[in-house]
């Protein structure tokens, strides 16, 4: 489905790669919006940091240690790079 023609130029294994790519940030746009809710939900009664984190959900993004930010992008570029690698092979392959 393309109303607007924007994969009229594109081969096969592009549309894949479009396809692909669609999925995953759907995911992920997914995860987030749960994750948004949830923070709302269990503000001051998780059992992270010590139930620390206190008002609304678009606030705790500042609160939470440095240290969870830096190992959150080690774990996600890790697992992105590795996903990359493989994922993107020619479909001939």
């Amino acid at each position: 489905w393309d109303p607007l023609g924007l994969a009229a130029k594109a081969d096969e294994a592009t549309l894949k790669r479009y396809r692909e790519a669609e999925i995953t940030h759907g995911r992920v746009a997914m995860l987030a919006t749960v994750g948004f809710l949830v923070g709302e939900k269990v503000e001051g009664s998780s059992f992270l940091w010590d139930a620390s984190i206190k008002g609304p959900a678009i606030d705790h993004f500042f609160q939470v240690p440095h240290e969870f930010w830096s190992f959150l992008v080690v774990v996600i570029g890790a697992i992105e790079i590795r996903r990359a690698q493989t994922a993107f092979v020619p479909p001939e392959e």
